[in-house]
């Protein structure tokens, strides 16, 4: 059974950090797409950035990928995603996805459509 658990998220500050886990089970990081993925009130849920299983890539949304880094530790079979910079447009709740898929165009790695697997999510709130 596949199972997905973000943790690490809080309330912080303008201009903070936070680094939020992904604890996969059900399959290897190595044989699976990870993505990291938020949704704030309204809006649809967006791509943040996204690791490929197989090798390693990085895919990021270009807005974040100055603030935003995505890592993984395949001996404990979690993904991270480190956040610096924060603003209060980065609150939203954040959610860790999977697939097992041979996605054929890098921007696939960042749609919601492209992952069958996901978190419940974790709340980022940015605010002074």
């Amino acid at each position: 059974q596949v199972q997905l658990a973000e943790s690490g998220g809080g309330l912080v500050q303008p201009g903070g950090s936070l680094r939020l886990s992904c604890a996969v089970s059900g399959f290897t990081l190595g044989a699976a797409n990870i993505g990291w993925f938020r949704q704030s009130p309204g809006k649809e849920r967006a791509g943040v950035p996204s690791i490929r299983g197989r090798d390693g890539s990085i895919f990021y949304a270009d807005s974040l990928k100055f603030r935003f880094t995505i890592s993984r530790d395949n001996a404990k079979n979690t993904v991270y995603l480190q956040m610096n910079g924060l603003k209060p447009e980065d609150t939203a709740v954040y959610y860790c996805a999977g697939n097992r898929r041979i996605l054929s165009a890098s921007g696939s790695y960042l749609l919601p459509r492209s992952y069958d697997y996901w978190g419940q999510g974790t709340q980022v709130t940015v605010s002074s």
